[in-house]
């Protein structure tokens, strides 16, 4: 079938997170070295990346350092710079090729606000927090469908991970895309499932000719 809409993920594909979790390293008293090392250590033992900062310090909760680093000045927040160079351009040209576009990924709520005020073209914003569900939950990519008004099979996902993008979007009947970048991309890309991927891109700037050539 026809592809109609576009969806993407935000952490890895709209958003550079490298600030966002050098931060955090420095909020943990960590060096960023450290940190990405043992990120990548979870990443690689398909653990979920809250495990992290928890292998860190033990007891970690994000929800109490959270609320510590805003009554420290020192919020954890998402700016317009983090955006990756090509999400401008790569959005633009999805629009102009006439797909409708949304944005939905395992994010907090917040997230919704931001991508409103970065004013990405997008005719569906949403979160994991929002919609009270988060990949790989099937549920999550019904919720897409439900928000695109459209058949699964009539809307691609495009994200970073193998895990919560690529397999469980197939699963649900959409086209999956894979732009392996940032720490999950970069290790799942090695993954032999990343080769079930409907499609697989550098950058934004080659998502209308593979949606177009897939």
């Amino acid at each position: 079938m026809t592809i109609r809409a576009v969806f993407f993920d935000v952490g890895g594909v709209l958003v550079d997170e490298t600030r966002i979790y050098t931060e955090w390293a420095e909020w943990l008293g960590v060096s960023p070295f450290t940190f990405f090392g043992v990120l990548g250590a979870v990443i690689e033992r398909r653990q979920h990346h809250h495990r992290a900062f928890q292998t860190i310090r033990p007891g970690f909760n994000l929800a109490a350092e959270e609320a510590a680093r805003r009554a420290a000045g020192r919020p954890n927040q998402t700016l317009v710079s983090d955006l990756y160079p090509d999400v401008a351009e790569g959005l633009a040209a999805v629009r102009a090729a006439g797909y409708q576009i949304g944005i939905a990924g395992n994010q907090p709520a917040t997230i919704e606000g931001f991508l409103i005020a970065s004013g990405l073209p997008a005719d569906v914003i949403a979160s994991s927090e929002g919609w009270g569900v988060e990949k790989p939950s099937p549920e999550f990519f019904t919720r897409v469908a439900a928000a695109a008004g459209l058949p699964p099979a009539e809307i691609a996902y495009v994200g970073d991970r193998v895990d919560n993008d690529v397999l469980p979007a197939n699963a649900a009947g959409l086209r999956s895309v894979f732009l392996p970048r940032g720490p999950w991309g970069a290790i799942h890309a090695a993954w032999p499932e990343a080769a079930q991927a409907g499609c697989r891109i550098a950058s934004l700037a080659d998502l209308t000719a593979a949606l177009r050539d897939s």
